[in-house]
């Protein structure tokens, strides 16, 4: 039986070099399969039962740790470790074994297992290879790395890294350990303090893997790493050694702290601190360095920070479930086993959102026409989407392909032939209707048409079709390719398929699907606005901007609620308030409205609150005698908090998780503490709700608390809110 017999390597080996003799000896378990060639070479090969992903769960290790003893007992000629998924080589560790732990104790004894497996794999006494394809990350490339060699797929799809730091963690399987004496310190601290992912050739360039080869030589490159184990120039062998030398150490370790802190305070991230501080005092020492790297591990996952992110991981794949009827790959990915239904979409409005939406779909592989009557309009599209797509590929021809596909179509030629239409004109009720009553005779009978509305009920725009069920709201954050989120509105009268659809098409463009019921604002703007209009009244009160951001940013929203109306837009901020306050009530201040009338419009006219050059925001610091309010924290999050509230009371989402995730995702709300419905559980609601009662009195009914806030066991003086 040769080794690419398995239904998962079948269709990789096709065309590639031969693959090696008959195996003679063969060995199946639950969750590996050991083969041994006539050569003498051993092949394990991962492929982790009732899962369409290979990931390390306590189960899969304890098998591991067994087939490493019988090999061994009996030495082959060396050892290639490969994956029978399609989709990669292993995803990394079962994130739903990440606790909750009893004690640091509990998990300190996990990880110390998982290591000593791995420990078991970098001692035999044979050459052992990783044979990579697709995604190898955490865990996954921390066994990659216990290997003494690693060969990887050159291929889009393949992608490496130790992402642990977006978990609240560090690599606490060896990988602190092995990575900055295998690539050197700033090379390896680089990854893991950012937790990015790198493709195979990137990898190839820092040592990280000592090879990235076409599929057809994949197999012969595994072998051949075997039989003739490569090694290092000697002066890089020096190089890598030099920047872990405990001379160096601390004066990298607090350049590093330096550039950390520029983009997670430690109070709210203490991972990648712990992890400097961990190879700063133990590189020197690796046996002690990997008891410290899982006491520090254990520390961190048993912690409130890590808790919370894996806590948005999985709200983050509760989001993408919303979508499952969808292929998950994008068009230029996408197995040919899985035709996707949508091969044609078409945007009407070719302004910065309706542009940079039809950039997207074009770079996820989708054939897209963009229609506008503005000729310097479709320029301004095609100019923005070149910088995309460079920034996004590579090589040229990628870059060329994605632009071929992005058609400028001035007469709208595109709508017969289009499975989805995206209309993102400004946000006018009389405008939309005149185009969608143009659109429906024109359209295929089974296509999507969606609406990027930012606050305009669906019912209220369907009116003049004659299948209003027909549209939905595909409502995208900007900036496009930054922002996960997309609203799937779903209006009293839409059909269950078209949301449906509209969700797939959703996670077809690689994006995270969250369906909110038709009612002014959606969620994310609901919420968001109070939080804004908050902070624009305390900017009027002589409350300084930077001021206002840092009680944010404090608190640990990504950016400060005055920096982000001027890069959203003040126009778009006036015209959304003045929408929501027709509707809920909402004061839009004078102060807003005065500046969207002197021309400051925020970061894109260079003068918002804030002075901007080259894009950039000129703040001011208050003079040193300056005493800030000491309620500015408390204004701006208690209205939010109060907002999602009455979000949850409305239905406008389906329970408390999906909330705490379109605000994570479509806020960037501080996704440490787990959301804001989550932030109040852990917090507790008497005490912000007695804070809630303070601001009611100090500042008027706009601190009202709202019925649907969650509430304990008594009645919270000041505010009149009765708890269960």
């Amino acid at each position: 039986m040769s080794t690419n017999s398995s239904a998962g390597q079948k269709n990789r080996t096709n065309n590639q070099d031969p693959a090696p003799a008959e195996a003679s000896i063969q060995t199946q378990g639950k969750h590996w399969r050991y083969e041994l060639d006539d050569e003498g070479i051993a092949w394990l090969h991962f492929d982790k039962a009732n899962s369409a992903t290979n990931v390390l769960s306590a189960a899969v290790l304890e098998e591991l740790d067994a087939q490493l003893a019988l090999i061994e007992n009996k030495l082959p000629r060396g050892l290639i470790i490969l994956s029978d998924k399609q989709n990669g080589f292993i995803a990394g560790a079962d994130i739903k074994e990440f606790g909750p732990f009893a004690d640091s104790s509990e998990a300190t004894g996990l990880i110390r297992g998982g290591q000593l497996v791995f420990e078991h794999l970098a001692q035999l006494q044979c050459p052992t290879v990783s044979m990579i394809h697709g995604f190898c990350l955490g865990g996954g490339m921390e066994l990659a790395l216990a290997c003494s060699h690693r060969v990887a797929l050159d291929d889009p799809r393949t992608r490496l890294g130790l992402p642990e730091v977006k978990l609240g963690i560090h690599p606490g399987f060896g990988g602190s350990t092995r990575l900055p004496h295998l690539v050197g310190a700033p090379a390896a601290m680089d990854l893991m303090l950012s937790g990015r992912t790198i493709s195979a050739r990137a990898a190839q360039r820092i040592g990280m893997i000592d090879a990235a080869v076409p599929e057809r030589q994949l197999k012969r490159a595994a072998i051949m790493m075997v039989k003739k184990p490569p090694t290092v120039a000697p002066g890089k062998r020096r190089w890598r050694a030099l920047t872990n030398n405990f001379l160096v150490r601390p004066v990298l370790a607090a350049m590093m702290r330096r550039q950390v802190s520029k983009r997670a305070p430690a109070s709210h991230y203490p991972a990648p601190y712990a992890l400097i501080d961990l190879w700063a005092t133990h590189a020197g020492n690796p046996p002690k360095m990997l008891a410290e790297e899982a006491a520090s591990v254990a520390r961190l996952v048993t912690g409130a920070t890590a808790q919370n992110l894996i806590r948005v991981f999985f709200l983050q794949e509760q989001l993408k479930s919303q979508g499952k009827s969808a292929s998950k790959k994008s068009n230029r990915n996408r197995s040919k086993t899985m035709p996707l239904e949508t091969q044609h979409v078409h945007v009407i409005g070719g302004g910065v959102m309706g542009g940079d939406i039809a950039a997207w779909c074009a770079l996820q592989g989708f054939q897209v026409t963009v229609q506008d009557q503005r000729h310097e309009a479709l320029a301004q599209v095609l100019k923005r989407a070149s910088v995309l797509f460079k920034k996004r590929f590579k090589k040229t021809y990628l870059v060329q392909a994605a632009m071929d596909r992005l058609q400028p179509d001035r007469d709208g030629l595109g709508v017969e032939r289009a499975d989805v239409i995206i209309e993102a004109i400004f946000e006018n009720i009389e405008a939309k209707q005149s185009l969608y009553r143009e659109l429906e005779p024109r359209m295929k009978k089974d296509a999507l048409l969606a609406t990027n509305t930012s606050s305009i009920p669906i019912e209220t725009l369907s009116e003049v079709l004659k299948r209003p069920e027909r549209l939905v709201g595909l409502h995208f954050f900007n900036p496009v390719a930054k922002m996960q989120l997309v609203e799937i509105v779903r209006g009293s009268g839409t059909d269950d398929k078209v949301v449906k659809q509209a969700a797939a098409f959703t996670r077809q463009i690689d994006r995270l699907p969250l369906t909110v019921k038709s009612s002014p604002g959606f969620l994310v703007n609901r919420v968001l606005m109070p939080y804004l209009m908050e902070a624009v009244l305390l900017e009027a009160e002589g409350v300084p901007g930077v001021v206002i951001d840092k009680a944010a940013t404090g608190f640990g929203m990504p950016m400060g609620p005055i920096e982000l109306a001027d890069t959203v837009g003040l126009d778009i901020c006036l015209s959304v308030a003045e929408i929501l306050g027709e509707q809920l009530g909402l004061a839009v201040p004078e102060r807003l409205r005065q500046l969207v009338n002197e021309g400051r419009l925020g970061r894109k006219s260079g003068q918002g609150f804030y002075h901007y050059k080259d894009g950039k925001a000129l703040k001011e610091k208050p003079g040193r005698d300056y005493k800030a309010p000491d309620d500015v924290e408390d204004r701006l999050i208690l209205r939010l908090l109060n907002e999602a509230a009455a979000c949850l009371r409305e239905g406008i989402v389906e329970g408390a998780d999906l909330l705490d995730a379109g605000i994570i995702f479509g806020t960037g709300f501080a996704p440490f503490r787990g959301g804001p419905m989550h932030y109040v559980e852990e917090s507790g609601s008497a005490p912000l709700l007695g804070r809630m009662g303070v601001l009611k009195q100090r500042h008027g009914e706009r601190f009202e608390v709202d019925v649907g806030w969650p509430v304990e066991a008594e009645k919270v003086p000041g505010t009149g809110a009765t708890t269960n």
